[in-house]
């Protein structure tokens, strides 16, 4: 199943809104490309929180607290795909081909 056009439409419109906001030099990227890692922090949070894994709190998340975490996450890698000049769409697709073809060998 191909990528929505609401998804891009995301990315392009998170992209513009970035650059924007905080322009594109490469401090900018190096937060885009950083914010990956926060986001999968965020995810890993979440599921310590639905394992109630610290004591002192319990749980406080759900799984579908994880799953959006987890949602953020290819918008986010998507976003500073594209903010580095490449064809996000593209990228996306090769990267799939390239998963496939490992996997049938």
């Amino acid at each position: 199943m191909p990528v929505s056009d609401e998804i891009w439409a995301a990315v392009r419109t998170s992209r513009a809104w970035l650059d924007a906001a905080n322009g594109t030099g490469e401090p900018e990227l190096t937060c885009r490309i950083l914010k990956v890692t926060e986001e999968a922090g965020e995810a890993a949070g979440a599921w310590i929180g639905v394992l109630g894994q610290n004591p002192r709190k319990g749980i406080t998340h759900s799984r579908k607290d994880v799953v959006r975490e987890l949602a953020d996450l290819p918008i986010t890698a998507l976003v500073a795909i594209d903010s580095l000049g490449f064809d996000a769409h593209r990228v996306l697709a090769d990267q799939a081909a390239a998963i496939s073809r490992r996997i049938r060998q």
